[in-house]
């Protein structure tokens, strides 16, 4: 059999594919519009319907089969009602051209009324029905059909509420993705910005959108810097000597973490942190040297795992140096948390006067650790537009605080020692 198809199939299908109700679950509102329509007319048979392609498809029904869902499109009833916008009645189904060799009037069950109402979206297109049944011929009231016609309004209506529900779940759904997306992107930039900046700072620039300068008393900072490194990059591949710096100063940067220092920034190849800034902190130079002696030894360490392999290596000079300095952020579309004042310009002139593999640090420095380090005295040097400077070589711990033959690794009880409180209170 054939059946008929509007002119605007293609948009009529696409009209109820928006509402989402083909192979839905059983719904409380259609199912009581459906026993309506039956007790009103007085029918044994009433349902909802829609039709989608070449399928038929009960939303709703009554006095039907439990596990009769639908049927193909060209055996269907209301396959002739989808494709106006009025009521269609057929009092006999045996006396009808169109209905009276369906397979439904001539075997079981037997039909012999139809009555049904397409369910007109706003846009026009009859995307279902409403439809009343009997098993014999009949008659059906005026006051029966009007009360089917209001009965497809409210089955519409009932849809385009329920397609607003849907819409509106979508929509919160993709707000709650949205949210999400943009909570992940915010813990992005966030995070991102924490491993740029200290995080005090970060988070002050994210509360206040700025950040105040501070000057600190005392810091001590810490230059380190490539021997040599002029000349190597003359010959070195760029790939492989990035690669180097990297490997160098990533186990820098976890030396930094693990003494507390914040990492300042890096210049070609060299290396600058400082020790009591952000944050004040009493053992700042105490910190400030393990940190340089942990430095060395990682350096030392690189550079006899490249040896083995017979690669090319650094060796790095470090310098101490403590003082007051003034700290903040300088820049507005890449900021940069730097560090100024005479205590940076003399850090870098005591790396600069180093040597390889030594730390050098300042009377200052040697003032404040001597109890606790081992130092080569190496006399008053001078330096580039500043007064002569007397310096020392920071050699290692003293042995009674270290755990190490190196002397690079403190113990409890240099931990004890070097913090007065600890040594005051016993904690």
């Amino acid at each position: 059999m054939t059946y008929p198809v509007p002119e605007n199939e293609v948009e009529r299908n696409a009209a109820l594919r928006s509402y989402r109700i083909m192979d839905t679950p059983v719904e409380a509102a259609f199912e009581d519009i459906c026993q309506l329509a039956a007790q009103i007319c007085d029918c044994p048979v009433a349902y909802v319907s829609f039709i989608e392609d070449d399928r038929f498809w009960f939303k709703s029904k009554y006095g039907l089969p439990a596990d009769f869902e639908g049927c193909p499109r060209e055996i269907a009833f209301c396959s002739v009602t989808v494709c106006g916008s009025e009521l269609v009645l057929v009092p006999d189904l045996k006396e009808d051209d169109y209905y009276k060799d369906f397979p439904f009037v001539v075997g079981d069950p037997f039909l012999g009324f139809y009555c049904a109402m397409p369910l007109v979206t706003p846009d026009g297109f009859a995307i279902g029905t409403i439809c009343v049944m009997d098993f014999k011929p009949r008659e059906l009231a005026f006051e029966c059909q009007e009360a089917i016609r209001r009965l497809a309004h409210q089955t519409m209506a009932q849809l385009e509420y329920r397609r607003r529900i849907i819409e509106l779940d979508q929509t919160m759904r993709d707000l709650d993705s949205a949210h999400a997306a943009l909570e992940r992107e915010k813990a992005r930039a966030d995070n991102l910005l924490s491993n740029m900046l200290p995080e005090p700072i970060a988070r002050e620039l994210l509360e206040n959108d700025k950040v105040a300068p501070r000057f600190f008393n005392d810091a001590t900072i810490l230059f380190a810097d490539v021997v040599g490194f002029t000349s190597f990059t003359e010959k070195a591949e760029p790939a492989m000597l990035i690669g180097m710096l990297n490997s160098y100063f990533a186990a820098f940067d976890r030396v930094m973490e693990q003494f507390g220092l914040e990492k300042i920034k890096t210049i070609g190849d060299a290396y600058m942190a400082v020790a009591g800034v952000p944050s004040a902190d009493r053992l700042h130079t105490v910190k400030a040297c393990l940190a340089a002696l942990a430095m060395q030894a990682a350096a030392e360490q690189l550079k006899a795992e490249r040896q083995k392999l017979r690669l090319p290596f650094f060796e790095f000079r470090i310098g101490l140096h403590g003082g007051p300095v003034i700290a903040g952020l300088v820049g507005r579309t890449r900021v940069t948390y730097d560090i100024w004042g005479d205590a940076v310009n003399v850090a870098a002139r005591l790396e600069a006067h180093g040597e390889a593999g030594k730390i050098n640090v300042s009377e200052r420095v040697y003032r404040q650790t001597a109890p606790y380090f081992d130092f080569t005295e190496r006399g008053t040097i001078e330096i580039k537009n500043k007064a002569p400077i007397k310096m020392y070589f920071l050699d290692r711990l003293q042995e009674v605080y270290s755990e190490d033959a190196e002397g690079r690794v403190a113990n409890a009880k240099f931990e004890m020692m070097s913090d007065p409180t600890k040594r005051l209170f016993g904690r």
